[in-house]
């Protein structure tokens, strides 16, 4: 696996709090990893740590087969959860002072910067104060601040906060334009929704350790259940399918995207193919959509925190 971030039983304590216990984690190039977990789980720990912010007490953490330190953090934009920008400064002088702490080019910085003010619609207003503006567009300067000098990775925590859904559409466009330029993107977001269109990886913590990780459509796969969405253009017989032997529940919904018809949620039983189920539904009535019922993001994510609630954020100090 090509790797741009190898995490390697790393753990880290606070006095006598573990706040990350033996993690071990790999990021591909150019993937989007959703980093998902309930607060004080673990994340911001493992992010500043990424980010050479925090010591570790053992294991190892690379960036680019390098163990992180200050010349790893070049590579990296990080915007934490916990804004910082300098009120007094203007947008353009805010945006490039941060650029150049990371050791980029000032020309190359100055035409990053204008593509992505034209993006958030901020063009023109480049001399204006961060004091004088709201508190969405200052959101929006601290992303194009995190992102002027192109790092290779790019580790964004909660970037959605305070934006509205226009704003947040925005956002996703901006992650889009990074991932088809080969960017890899580290999102923690409670935003499942958002993870779930954009994150082509997924990592799960919780109590400090990873619960789950991998390709999204993997951790789908391996997470789904027996049940299927149909939906036919006459309604069923339902005691004539439960009769049949291969249906264990049938739940009546409401249609979805537009279509008519009667729609369903069935629950086969074990070991029946759906081309033996299909069949049977297809002798009662035409069958419109016939689709393995894969769950949300969000529904996995409660099925592995609800019985583990992570204790509440003291995993470092103030």
């Amino acid at each position: 696996m090509n790797t741009i971030l190898e995490i390697d039983n790393l753990s880290k304590r606070f006095a006598n709090v573990v706040a990350l216990d033996n993690v071990s984690l790999a990021v591909e190039k150019g993937s989007i990893l959703g980093l998902l977990g309930p607060n004080g789980a673990g994340k911001t720990t493992l992010l500043r740590i990424i980010n050479g912010l925090l010591t570790i007490d053992c294991g190892t953490v690379k960036v680019q087969d390098e163990n992180v330190s200050l010349k790893t953090s070049k590579h990296i934009g990080y915007m934490p959860e916990e804004r910082g920008l300098y009120d007094n400064m203007t947008i353009t002088n805010q945006i490039l002072f941060f650029g150049q702490l990371k050791g980029g080019d000032v020309k190359r910085m100055r035409e990053v910067m204008d593509e992505y003010l034209e993006l958030f619609n901020l063009k023109g207003q480049e001399h204006r104060k961060v004091k004088e503006l709201s508190k969405g567009n200052q959101q929006k300067v601290q992303i194009i601040a995190t992102l002027v000098h192109e790092p290779a990775l790019v580790i964004l925590d909660e970037p959605f906060s305070g934006f509205d859904p226009i704003n947040g559409a925005l956002l996703q466009e901006l992650i889009s334009r990074l991932h088809s330029r080969g960017t890899t993107i580290i999102l923690s977001s409670h935003n499942m929704h958002a993870v779930e269109e954009m994150c082509t990886h997924i990592a799960l913590v919780n109590h400090g350790h990873i619960l789950l990780s991998g390709k999204l459509e993997d951790v789908k796969e391996a997470n789904k259940t027996d049940e299927l969405n149909v939906i036919t253009r006459t309604p069923l017989t339902l005691d004539f399918l439960i009769d049949g032997g291969k249906v264990e529940e049938i739940e009546e919904t409401a249609t979805r995207q537009g279509r008519k018809g009667y729609s369903y949620r069935i629950k086969k039983k074990s070991g029946v193919h759906n081309a033996s189920l299909l069949s049977d539904i297809g002798m009662q009535a035409e069958v419109t959509l016939f689709e393995e019922a894969l769950p949300s993001l969000n529904d996995i994510f409660i099925s592995y925190t609800k019985e583990n609630p992570a204790k509440p954020e003291t995993d470092e100090p103030a």
